[in-house]
């Protein structure tokens, strides 16, 4: 079992500009929260944050995507948001968050999906896209970088 935080969601009540419903993944023992806006049959709009970030970041991008038909998925890393926080600092690493990516895009079946990431959500959306690839059909990258096995991280990362 991980030991983490949760942040109550009272402490997200009427967040400027966020007015999204909160949709909740189970990994293992911790809660991945995501957005899910649009309509269920809707191209799909896989939106990752980076860091220090959370899905508030596409808070302006969302309402746009939708009024267009597009279903925006925008889940907060673990860590991030309004997901659970392990408290384990050695916890955080990019396997982890990919695994934990891979789940929530198994768990909803999203296919034909457009990949929007920057930052840290780069590596794990990226690497999605090479284990899934038949269910990518575009990306959109920005300010990344493609993470790979010899590469190596600072301590804590």
């Amino acid at each position: 079992m991980t030991d983490y935080l949760r942040t109550p969601d009272q402490n997200f009540a009427d967040l400027e500009d966020y007015p999204f419903a909160p949709h909740y993944h189970q990994w293992q023992d911790l809660r991945v929260h995501y957005l899910d806006e649009g309509p269920e049959d809707g191209p799909v709009m896989l939106l990752l944050h980076g860091m220090p970030t959370w899905s508030y970041l596409y808070r302006h991008i969302i309402p746009p995507l939708v009024a267009q038909g597009y279903r925006c998925i925008a889940p907060d890393h673990l860590g991030f948001g309004k997901s659970d926080k392990p408290l384990d600092i050695h916890w955080y690493t990019i396997a982890r968050h990919t695994e934990v990516l891979t789940s929530l895009i198994v768990a909803l079946d999203l296919q034909n999906i457009t990949l929007v990431c920057q930052d840290w959500g780069g590596p794990t959306g990226l690497a999605q896209t090479a284990m899934m690839s038949e269910r990518f059909a575009r990306l959109t990258i920005m300010n990344t970088w493609l993470h790979h096995a010899e590469y190596e991280y600072s301590e804590g990362i």
